[in-house]
């Protein structure tokens, strides 16, 4: 890892979707600024709407895998970030002080009930919403 790199660990309930995409995003929207890592408190698979979802925007997550908090990465990211209020209130404790937690909260999407494409609709709004969190990230040259 470059000196330079920040570390940032978007966390979730299952690293499913929401930690899944906006990992995918910064990677991206980042321009290698940053080493990207993302876990849930519970490992379920990658969501295929999410994967979906992100190629539609140009974003390539299929290869990513659903893992959990790795407590070594947890201790030396420089930014814990929650997607989720589940994961927000059962997130481990981070024993370096140094490390910035924040909680960006996200609907999951994948509790949206509804047809078809009213549940992809909910995908991109999230997917979406984060890009937009993310960029802000990014531009504020955290």
């Amino acid at each position: 890892m470059a000196e330079n790199k920040k570390l940032v660990y978007f966390l979730c309930t299952g690293n499913s979707c929401r930690s899944q995409m906006a990992d995918g995003l910064l990677k991206v929207l980042g321009n290698d600024r940053y080493e990207v890592k993302s876990a849930g408190l519970e490992a379920h698979g990658l969501n295929p709407r999410a994967v979906q979802v992100m190629k539609e925007a140009g974003v390539d997550i299929s290869s990513h895998t659903s893992d959990v908090i790795d407590p070594e990465i947890l201790n030396r990211a420089d930014y814990v970030i929650t997607l989720c209020g589940h994961a927000d209130e059962h997130c481990p404790v981070i024993s370096n002080k140094t490390v910035v937690k924040w909680h960006w909260g996200f609907e999951d999407p994948a509790k949206a009930i509804g047809t078809e494409e009213e549940i992809m609709d909910q995908f991109r709004a999230v997917r979406d919403a984060m890009k937009s969190r993310i960029e802000q990230f990014v531009a504020e040259g955290r």
